[in-house]
């Protein structure tokens, strides 16, 4: 399986008519292919829409994206509230669960770890020791790694019911040693970090996603 994560940076306050206009003619866009989650950005970078598709191969990708662009309506008309847009295509990481439309948590955080080159196998073995134990504890959407754009990211999505859930789950797992992996105090795996939590807007009959812990 791959997931197309495409993220649209929009103006200020297009959150709802871009929302609205996807609303306006997903059903026959999922008739193709699910779409596994739709989120709008509330904290840190703002103004973001964040779509995950998952496929079973690029191949697949590549084939439904052609029938799509003869659906009526598709792709939805959103380009006078967009400013840049990015599209990742990424594998899940072997500890990954299958991604599949459905509803975890009424607020949703996508982190994005990017490592020096060579350091994904290490990152992905500290990972797999340490993944089973904040599982327990907060819905665990999934880890991915980049295959296509900026290479050696790691995206990981958890889910949340609130912020306030979060923060005593992200303090839990702090306190008890679960979490966080060791990829980065020996300089080994050395990464920089970007962070956005996300709620589903009105789309509520799809959601998959989540928050780092």
């Amino acid at each position: 399986m791959i997931v197309e994560m495409r993220t649209l940076q929009l103006k200020i306050a297009a959150g709802t008519a871009v929302a609205d206009a996807f609303a306006a003619t997903l059903l026959a866009r999922t008739e193709l292919s699910p779409l596994a989650g739709f989120f709008e950005t509330e904290v840190d970078t703002l103004n973001q829409v964040i779509e995950l598709w998952p496929y079973d191969s690029i191949a697949e990708r590549e084939s439904i994206i052609a029938r799509a662009a003869e659906l009526a309506g598709w792709p939805p008309q959103i380009d006078e509230y967009g400013l840049e847009e990015d599209i990742r295509l990424l594998e899940p990481l072997p500890f990954s669960p299958p991604l599949q439309p459905e509803e975890f948590g009424a607020i949703y955080g996508i982190r994005t770890y990017t490592y020096g080159t060579g350091f994904m196998p290490q990152v992905i073995e500290r990972w797999s020791e340490k993944i089973p134990a904040p599982r327990k504890l907060s819905p665990f959407i999934g880890a991915y790694q980049t295959i296509t754009g900026r290479r050696n990211q790691l995206v990981h999505i958890w889910a949340y019911q609130d912020a306030a859930e979060r923060q005593r789950i992200r303090a839990q797992a702090i306190a008890n040693g679960a979490w966080p992996p060791n990829t980065h105090a020996d300089g080994s795996c050395s990464a920089s970090r970007t962070s956005s939590r996300s709620r589903p807007p009105s789309l509520r009959f799809v959601s998959r996603g989540a928050e780092t812990a």
